[in-house]
């Protein structure tokens, strides 16, 4: 049986003690973390531990249990709460039901009753938990979504977004096989001016891609999905010469998509390539060839070979906006992966470049392309280039000096400097709104309204992340640093003032005197009047 935590909250010790020993706790599955004798000791109880359901009183002192159960809502949607009272009032049931509370029972409690209420709330949590964990269900959830995800895997693929070492992984994660031998992108554009007037675009769009699937799935092992409108066919072939058959094929598919779908379609066909990691450079063809239709016209097949058949010898302009690409994994690993990561992507980027036998001017170009990027992406995380570059080097100069291996050093060294600098500066940002808050509570502590709702507003960051970082950095609760500074302006004025407790209870935070003398005999064991006396005793003698 899973066990679950429980969180009693009553002033009345008696009634608390009493449902501690009535009820079989481990028995029904669950730990007891202990009990709140108010609302806030609640909230810091439930700050500090994870807490699954929360019995409480309503009539409560400092905070009672309606509003502590609001607060735990907000905080933590899936706490469950079940209420008690002494007082048979149609509001407060209400007001239970809005919070969604369990349930909401008179005192005195009835054990045989609670019981019954505890095991129910035990199911609703197992059949919770069980949803979240169900096997059935997620695969369920999978195989219904694999379509979405393997068309999104597709788009990253001619998009050049796909790392080398993540491709088996994520293709055998989506149940994709493309084991051909070479491969080619096919892009179906609709004509959507030419299209019948009556009919939606994306009714024949569909139509196209049926027509399509029927036509080309089995001889071509074709995969299908739609990108920015139009439909794009990943074809794959023995040999070369099948791109031929593979054009010839389209011809006889723009004709049918007129005669079936009554729509004008264009085929561009882009180059025959041997690599999934050079699918984008066929996509980028096919794009082109379909920007011919104006000069070819519409509703043929058109192949980049046939319109530029120099494709291949510019296919070093192409090379070089996939390098770009490339570039942005690094990016991505300087800000986000380890060291080791980092080095593998640019080990990658060196063996991917379009470096196959350069001319040295080409060699030349790319190294100052490389240092241009790097100076870009320090200037977009506004970074200052003299921390990274010596002010006196021309780095320019520097790089031409270098073969490939040389190369991947210094990239790796730059790379590894400009990490340790961007995470000393979100380390320094955190450091700073953690120093701002603390700042803030030495001068703002006599607010009573100060809360960590209020500061991380200010702050201009969520609660919860500014609760798990002022804790991180400073090994405290907001709530319990500001009650231990509070408690020591406290210590201080009850020696030096000859002020009343309510006066200082007020000039430290606290709105509710009787509170002040809980909170305050609670941390150091004795009432504020008694610690005023025994310090005025000390000073005497």
């Amino acid at each position: 049986m899973k066990e679950y935590s429980v969180l009693l909250v009553d002033d009345e010790e008696d009634v608390v003690e009493a449902i501690i020993q009535k009820i079989d706790w481990e028995g029904m599955g669950y730990s007891l973390l202990g009990y709140a004798k108010n609302g806030l000791e609640a909230l810091e109880i439930a700050e500090e531990k994870q807490v699954d359901v929360v019995l409480t009183d309503i009539k409560m002192p400092y905070m009672d249990g309606l509003t502590l159960s609001h607060k735990l809502k907000e905080l933590y949607p899936s706490v469950k709460i079940i209420i008690f009272s002494g007082f048979d009032e149609f509001e407060y049931a209400k007001e239970a039901i809005r919070l969604e509370a369990e349930e909401y029972m008179l005192k005195p409690v009835d054990s045989v009753e609670l019981s019954r209420i505890f095991k129910k709330v035990h199911e609703r949590l197992d059949e919770e938990f069980d949803e979240k964990q169900n096997i059935n269900r997620l695969k369920n959830y999978y195989m219904e979504s694999l379509p979405i995800l393997q068309e999104s895997f597709y788009t990253s693929l001619i998009e050049g977004n796909v790392r080398q070492e993540d491709m088996e992984r994520t293709m055998l994660d989506y149940q994709i096989t493309l084991p051909g031998k070479l491969y080619c992108v096919v892009v179906l554009h609709n004509s959507i001016s030419l299209s019948p007037e009556g009919i939606n675009p994306v009714l024949i769009s569909m139509s196209i891609r049926k027509l399509a699937e029927e036509r080309l799935s089995k001889n071509w092992k074709a995969c299908f999905f739609t990108y920015l409108g139009n439909t794009v066919v990943i074809t794959q072939m023995d040999k070369e010469e099948d791109s031929y058959r593979l054009t010839d094929e389209m011809e006889t598919l723009c004709r049918m998509a007129k005669h079936v779908c009554n729509a004008t379609i264009t085929a561009g066909i882009g180059k025959t390539v041997a690599s999934l990691m050079d699918l984008p450079l066929s996509y980028m063809g096919a794009r082109d060839a379909i920007a011919y239709r104006v000069i070819y016209g519409r509703g043929k097949a058109i192949a980049v070979s046939d319109i530029n058949p120099e494709e291949k010898e510019n296919r070093s302009l192409n090379r070089e906006l996939l390098d770009e690409e490339r570039l942005l994994d690094i990016y991505r690993s300087i800000r986000m992966a380890s060291k080791e990561e980092l080095f593998k992507d640019i080990d990658l980027y060196i063996k991917n470049s379009s470096l196959d036998n350069p001319s040295l001017q080409e060699y030349q170009f790319f190294l100052m392309d490389l240092v241009t990027n790097i100076h870009k992406f320090l200037l977009s995380n506004q970074l200052d280039a003299g921390i990274i570059f010596p002010k006196e080097e021309d780095v320019y100069q520097k790089v031409q000096q270098f073969n490939l291996s040389e190369l991947s050093d210094w990239m790796k060294r730059i790379c590894e400097k400009i990490q340790v600098v961007i995470q000393e500066k979100r380390s320094d940002k955190t450091k700073s709104f953690v120093k701002k808050a603390v700042e803030h509570v030495h001068s703002h502590y006599m607010d009573k309204d100060l809360s960590v709702e209020a500061l991380s507003f200010a702050l201009h960051v969520s609660a919860a992340y500014f609760s798990t970082v002022f804790k991180r950095e400073t090994g405290k609760s907001f709530i319990n640093y500001l009650t231990d500074y509070r408690m020591e302006k406290a210590l201080r004025l009850l020696v030096e003032e000859e002020e009343k407790t309510y006066i200082i209870a007020e000039s430290v935070g606290y709105s509710d005197p009787n509170y002040f003398s809980y909170a305050f005999k609670k941390k150091f064991g004795m009432s504020p009047s008694k610690y005023k006396t025994s310090g005025m005793k000390n000073e005497a003698k």
